[in-house]
């Protein structure tokens, strides 16, 4: 349990420092060791989400509603996760549901206004004439997915304005107007030729407003002519600075910039047009796809980084200082060897020897994970990881692992001998047994835990009450730990 509260803390420090790939593998670790604690799935929803890693987000918030359906923060983390996935529907349930727990709590209070705020906005823009403010595959999707449509009334047709009593400023814009609408409504049926020559129609009517440029690169957005598409959102964001635009219409031109080189696949691009619209106007759209291509530059920079020869070079290098007894220096080579050629078990297996060396069990135990989760056949995994276990005084896990090994090649002197010692240290003195097994830590707090105490005592008592107890995942591993620890025997 302390180990899985050090990992906790280590995931909170690299959630706080922005380090969202570090805190995800600090409480999946964590996760392995305790997969019963709500509060750790609660925490790497947290940074799924703010990876903008939304699905994963959500399974785990989900994972927490199932393990403690009372505690209000899986709601408001099953909430986030599920309007970053444009699910507006399912994230406002999540929110009602959490209230029903804590009807105060502020922040599902807020976030089901926030989804709300979303939905009425969406419904105006549908019945409006601007609905050109937000990329169409996002509209669309958000269409389909969450609002619903609002009826259309027949309202009475407003008497057509008298061009001749306006002054020529209010006839360019009342002109202007009548072809946006008339461009927004070509758009709609994807009628874009038309649509272009309305907005252009528009834009030479009133060239001041920085709707009518962004209207027009929408055009070009959806015709894949993203050149021409930056140009206008580059001019559109020219003349709104000139004419003090709202900064959220500025803020769409540079994410729809962004949008562009993202399918040119100019990512590094796509990452600084997205940080300058987050800088005029913060979005959860934004948000999302500033992470996305984050994530997919990290993604492409990692795989230009591969080079199984100079990997290999890495191993022999690695392999030198293992047999001199120097094993920091070898986990380096090692590691940059998985860096290298990521696919390959032998190398995970190398460091695992590493880390047995230096009793950095944990670590090891993980290697050895990553090694068998590569290649199920490699039997040098299994092998290893029997020892790691033993080192740990976990004996029944490490005899399973040495079965594996068998299961693969039942000659194996490696896996004979370790089962071979596994078996023979539940028959070893019993006075030896119980002195070794009070040195440990683990050991000493379970048998402080007075429930623990109460529940072997009625083992002790009632021989049947063991099956009973073994239907709870937690005090299963604690019994677990006292019988590889030889302090109690089940026959």
């Amino acid at each position: 349990m302390e180990r899985v509260n050090e990992l906790k803390e280590k995931g909170n420090q690299a959630l706080n420092a922005e380090k969202y790939e570090e805190a995800i593998e600090a409480y999946t670790e964590a996760i392995l060791l305790d997969d019963k604690n709500h509060v750790l799935f609660s925490n790497r929803s947290a940074a799924y989400a703010k990876a903008g890693k939304f699905s994963e987000a959500l399974e785990d918030a989900e994972k927490t509603i199932a393990l403690n359906p009372t505690w209000a923060k899986g709601y408001s983390r099953k909430g986030a996760a599920a309007a970053g996935l444009h699910d507006y529907r399912k994230a406002f349930e999540a929110y009602n549901e959490g209230l029903k727990c804590d009807p105060k709590n502020a922040i599902l209070l807020q976030g089901r206004q926030e989804i709300t705020n979303t939905v009425l906005q969406f419904m105006q823009q549908q019945g409006g004439p601007m609905p050109m403010d937000i990329d169409p595959p996002r509209s669309q999707r958000f269409a389909s997915s969450s609002a619903p449509k609002p009826q259309e009334k027949k309202a009475p047709k407003p008497a057509e304005p008298n061009l001749n009593e306006m002054s020529e400023e209010e006839r360019q814009k009342y002109l202007a107007k009548k072809e946006k609408e008339a461009g927004n409504a070509a758009y709609k049926k994807k009628d874009f030729d038309n649509a272009l020559s309305h907005y252009t129609k528009a834009m030479e009517y009133d060239p001041t407003d920085i709707t009518f440029y962004n209207n027009i690169a929408a055009v070009y957005f959806e015709r894949k002519q993203y050149d021409e598409c930056i140009k206008m959102c580059e001019k559109g964001i020219e003349i709104g600075r000139e004419n003090r635009a709202d900064f959220k219409l500025i803020g769409k031109a540079f994410a729809r910039i962004g949008n562009c080189y993202r399918k040119m696949e100019d990512y590094q691009q796509a990452k600084v047009y997205y940080e300058k619209a987050m800088s005029e106007h913060r979005t959860p759209e934004v948000k999302t796809s500033l992470s996305e291509v984050e994530s997919k530059i990290k993604e492409l920079e990692r795989k230009a980084y591969i080079d199984p020869v100079k990997a290999e070079e890495e191993k022999e290098r690695g392999n030198d200082l293992f047999k001199k007894g120097d094993y920091s220096t070898a986990i380096k080579h090692y590691s940059e060897a998985i860096k290298r050629n990521p696919d390959d078990p032998k190398l995970y297996s190398n460091r695992a020897a590493c880390y047995t060396k230096l009793a950095a069990f944990d670590l090891g135990l993980k290697d050895c994970e990553m090694c068998i989760n590569l290649d199920d056949k490699f039997i040098k995994g299994y092998i290893r990881k029997g020892k790691i276990l033993q080192g740990m005084q976990k004996t029944s896990q490490a005899m399973t692992a040495y079965q594996k090994a068998l299961e693969l090649d039942p000659s194996n002197a490696e896996a004979l001998e370790g089962y071979r010692q596994c078996s023979l240290n539940f028959h070893r003195n019993p006075q030896e047994v119980l002195k070794n097994a009070m040195n440990d830590p683990e050991v000493q707090q379970i048998l402080k835990d007075p429930a623990m105490r109460l529940i072997l005592e009625q083992m002790q008592n009632d021989p049947n009450a063991v099956k009973e107890h073994l239907q709870n995942p937690a005090i299963a591993n604690k019994i677990m730990k006292l019988m590889e620890s030889g302090i109690i025997q089940i026959h």
